[in-house]
């Protein structure tokens, strides 16, 4: 049986942001959350928690343990006990490590187009943002890079690893030029890598610690994106073999803060999903050829560059003349994606498309961009 495969009339029951900020007659396929219905073992571990009203605090090493054991087997990743610690959810573990290590009024690195809340966490609390654009390919722009990590006032550097919303996948040669970078520049960096497990078949993710010059970085990652389990918060700090002291600074809480309940369903995640997170990638690469197939078809002017990372796709809408793309799609079409301008402000005539969603949504989303098309012609 296929993952994503929940009629909408099934997923219009749910009560979470997807589905509900938008009117009923609007397909949504914006921000990421999966159309796919709960890991079987994920629900059999929480069922046997509420049974015993095992609702307490978190306890123990059982959700690291089960990413150091994924890491292992995945990538060849062998981390100590010691370099893996519980945090909350990545965000907020994100903003933890940028407060330990950077100051008010420091300058902190991103790669646009990036993840909405890497501007948020990077400019929302006392820090101010610079941003570095992706080459045209949507690769790193290691000379752009440089050049911002040798400004006096940059002392950290924030990376999607894959990056959202592009797709793209950073090579052992980028991780290694970009963490040399920040060593020569004295620029803390941290890596967000919560995507890591949803990589098209036949491509191999790089850990960011998996690259020797990179052991100076913190990483933070759950397992929430790969099994859509954003409603359960539990984050993991990875930190390098060099980078014990950026770890010894953060604030006591940020070791304390995750939800029993999120621990439980992420180490059950991780222990019993592996197989079905290489299906949930396997269906969302196929998912990637037919919004290629559908966009040549049906829209010829929005380009879009299939790439191995997440479940997203980023599409430049430029071509179709549209003023603001999302709110034509959105009022005319009656289909929500993420305005790309949320990304980068350069980036206003792009959507980001959710394609953890099943064949049959994906297509009705296509035909009616569209039909939204011809009715303004």
């Amino acid at each position: 049986m296929t993952i994503f495969s929940l009629t909408e009339a099934e997923l219009r029951q749910r009560r979470s942001l997807k589905w509900q900020t938008y009117d009923a007659d609007v397909l949504p396929l914006w921000v990421a959350e999966m159309d796919s219905a709960m890991l079987p073992a994920v629900r059999a571990s929480l069922d046997a928690a509420l049974d015993h009203g095992d609702t307490g605090y978190p306890f123990g090493d059982d959700y690291a343990d089960a990413y150091r054991a994924s890491a292992a087997a995945r990538w060849g990743l062998d981390l100590a006990a010691q370099q893996v610690r519980r945090g909350g959810d990545v965000m907020n573990a994100v903003l933890c490590v940028l407060e330990a290590t950077t100051n008010p009024g420091d300058g902190i690195v991103i790669t646009t187009p990036v993840y909405p809340p890497f501007w948020q966490v990077t400019n929302g609390y006392r820090r101010h943002t610079v941003p570095v654009a992706l080459t045209a390919e949507g690769r790193l722009d290691l000379d752009a890079l440089a050049a911002a990590f040798a400004e006096p006032d940059v002392t950290a550097f924030l990376l999607c690893s894959p990056h959202n919303p592009t797709g793209t996948v950073h090579t052992a040669q980028e991780l290694t030029a970009v963490a040399e970078l920040c060593v020569a520049h004295g620029v803390q960096l941290v890596v967000d890598e919560i995507h890591a497990w949803l990589i098209d078949p036949g491509t191999t993710f790089v850990p960011t610690l998996a690259v020797p010059a990179a052991q100076r970085a913190v990483v933070v990652t759950s397992a929430g994106k790969s099994w859509n389990l954003a409603a359960f918060k539990a984050g993991l700090y990875i930190a390098g073999s060099e980078a014990d002291g950026a770890v010894r600074r953060l604030p006591p809480l940020a070791l304390q803060s995750t939800g029993h309940l999120g621990a439980i369903a992420h180490t059950a995640a991780l222990r019993h999903g592996q197989d079905w997170v290489d299906q949930a990638s396997a269906e969302i690469a196929a998912h990637k050829r037919l919004l290629t197939d559908l966009l040549h078809a049906l829209l010829p002017g929005a380009r879009y560059r299939a790439e191995p990372g997440t479940y997203l796709a980023w599409v430049d809408c430029t071509r179709l003349g549209l003023e603001d793309p999302y709110a034509h799609f959105l009022t005319a079409g009656r289909v929500a994606f993420s305005p790309g301008r949320n990304f980068s402000p350069e980036h206003r005539q792009w959507v980001r498309i959710n394609l953890a969603a099943s064949p049959t949504m994906i297509t009705r989303a296509v035909e009616r961009m569209a039909a939204s098309l011809r009715l303004a012609a």
